[in-house]
């Protein structure tokens, strides 16, 4: 029982981002030129190359509780000692307790993952790539453009709960609280809800501009 109570908690350097929510498997570059995350970057590549990041919200000045592991795969050092990585999104973690605030942030964090469910999961993870294609279509149509899909988004249902959700631009507390649920059924309805919404949107807009054609 110790054994995997130690492998679940551990602590990792922390990142806070404004407005940012990484998900699990979703690349995050970064240019890093504030000293003290230069010195942080430069530990961890002495090590795992990974860092925990946390959308930080800069109208309360608090970091969310929980957040997504990052894990350098690309690194350019700039002749100024800046450094610009492109990081990939890991687990998700829990943040526990702050144990160390200088140079840089390290937290007592704890991973998460979604609990099993009895739920239709291919059935739901269609409804949202259905709802996805329509969105795109009528997008482009709005604008006149070819928008297509990524041929390499994903199908599978977990995977396709975290590409959409990190795709939702703007809305960086919708994210937050995505990353949070530890029920894919439950992220997917979401999603779905919110798609569905987005395309009654546009498809409103697109009927008045026929109208206006």
């Amino acid at each position: 029982m110790a054994s995997s109570s130690s492998i679940a908690v551990r602590e990792i350097p922390l990142f806070p981002l404004p407005e940012v929510v990484l998900f699990p498997g979703r690349p995050l570059p970064l240019h890093i030129f504030e000293f003290r995350y230069r010195i942080m970057m430069n530990t961890i590549l002495e090590s795992d190359r990974r860092f925990g990041v946390l959308m930080w919200d800069p109208f309360t000045g608090k970091a969310a509780t929980v957040g997504c592991c990052a894990e350098i795969i690309q690194l350019q050092r700039l002749p100024d000692d800046r450094l610009k990585m492109l990081t990939l999104g890991q687990q998700r973690f829990r943040l526990l307790d702050i144990v160390r605030e200088k140079p840089y942030r390290v937290g007592l964090v704890e991973w998460i993952q979604d609990r099993p469910t009895d739920k239709d999961l291919r059935s739901l993870a269609a409804d949202v790539e259905k709802l996805l294609r329509d969105v795109v279509r009528l997008s482009g149509k709005l604008t006149n453009q070819n928008i297509e899909l990524p041929e390499d988004m994903p199908s599978l249902p977990l995977e396709l709960s975290y590409w959409v959700a990190s795709n939702l631009y703007g809305v960086a507390s919708e994210q937050q609280a995505l990353l949070e649920m530890q029920d894919t059924a439950a992220r997917l309805e979401r999603e779905t809800e919110i798609l569905t919404s987005t395309r009654n949107h546009l498809a409103a807009r697109t009927v008045l501009k026929d109208a206006l054609n």
